[in-house]
């Protein structure tokens, strides 16, 4: 038996500010957002991810969790 807590429950209990990967239903298939938890209500989150902010229904989320800290971002070539 698994003790997981149920996706919905784990974004409604998580920290604002916590980065989460957040996979949900979308017509014809799934999707993900992730970014940082930045708002959130009894029917829906808010991932702000690199390209904006996605709203995300609570009842269509299938899976999500907390992820570790974004790599630090590479600076441009120098082809030299």
């Amino acid at each position: 038996m698994s003790s997981a807590i149920p996706p919905p429950q784990f974004l409604s209990q998580a920290r604002l500010g916590t980065r989460v990967v957040v996979r949900y239903r979308i017509e014809g298939g799934l999707t993900d957002a992730l970014g940082e938890l930045v708002a959130r209500t009894g029917s829906e989150c808010t991932v702000r991810t690199r390209r904006a902010d996605v709203v995300v229904p609570l009842a269509l989320v299938v899976a999500a969790k907390e992820v570790p800290p974004a790599p630090p971002r590479r600076g441009p070539r120098n082809f030299s």
